[in-house]
């Protein structure tokens, strides 16, 4: 892991294509902009983490329907 301290208006780079530049600072938060190509997907750690568990909930209930097909096909 890389830490960094930067001011508001300073950036660094991802590669060669991503540029995060803190827009502003206060008390306990940090406005940022991420300069990325299209392709690239960007989301919060918050809604990764709610993406993942509706991925698994979608399989545990394609499993489940699954199941009952079996169980009503005999």
């Amino acid at each position: 892991m890389l830490i960094l301290q930067r001011k508001i208006g300073q950036s660094i780079f991802i590669g060669d294509e991503i540029k995060i530049t803190i827009q502003d600072i206060s008390s306990d938060k940090v406005k940022i902009s991420i300069d990325a190509p299209k392709d690239i997907k960007i989301i919060r750690e918050e809604l990764k983490f709610a993406e993942i568990s509706n991925e698994e909930a979608l399989k545990s209930s394609s499993n489940a329907i699954a199941l009952l097909k079996d169980i009503f096909k005999k």
